[in-house]
């Protein structure tokens, strides 16, 4: 059964397309019996409709690695979006004391940044003054931007030097920055969500 497309990035609560990867790479979609690509998977991810990916042998649950390289696909036909700063920051990461927080972290600021864009696209489609639009869309990229590299910064091992924890006032006093470094982007957050409510409301 197709899965039901809800708005872009979302699905229903049908059951998730079944895609079989054999030995020797091709993937089989066992909704429409047919071959498919990697291409044709993007697409997938782009119209809203969720599968996963199985090994047809074993049955191991293969999605995150085939994910990962639709988008390794992507950034190789030049539409980069993941710039080379925030790459070295993600592999920075690895192995790292702070590496279980970045994948939620990574799921809410990308959350957040489609619930904007959705909004963006309503005022565009509805609004006679299309270049207002651009400016609002801009600003907000801009800001999300930011904020997900200021955060990355904050939590970034070299901050304070990679496995060294401070101690006695000196941590308590990185503890308190962080917070307050928390508590500013929250209120950032507010604050863009507000400006585009307005222009959602014209």
């Amino acid at each position: 059964m197709a899965t039901k497309k809800t708005s872009k990035g979302e699905t229903g609560d049908s059951e998730p397309v079944i895609i079989k990867k054999y030995a020797n790479r091709r993937l089989y979609n066992t909704e429409t019996s047919s071959y498919v690509t990697l291409d044709h998977l993007a697409a997938m991810v782009k119209d809203g409709r969720d599968f996963v990916v199985k090994d047809a042998k074993s049955g191991e649950d293969l999605t995150h690695s085939v994910l990962t390289q639709i988008i390794f696909e992507q950034e190789n036909k030049g539409q980069t979006l993941l710039p080379i700063p925030f790459l070295r920051q993600l592999i920075s990461f690895y192995d790292d004391g702070l590496q279980s927080m970045v994948p939620s972290y990574l799921q809410s600021a990308m959350q957040a940044f489609t619930s904007n864009q959705e909004k963006l696209r309503e005022y565009f489609q509805s609004s006679f003054a299309p270049t207002q639009a651009f400016t609002a869309f801009d600003e907000m990229l801009k800001q999300n931007m930011a904020l997900f590299e200021r955060t990355m910064t904050m939590f970034s091992p070299t901050a304070t030097g990679r496995g060294d924890k401070p101690s006695g006032t000196a941590e308590s006093g990185a503890s308190g920055e962080a917070s307050d470094e928390i508590a500013a982007l929250k209120e950032q957050l507010s604050a863009m969500q507000e400006k585009l409510d307005k222009l959602s409301k014209g």
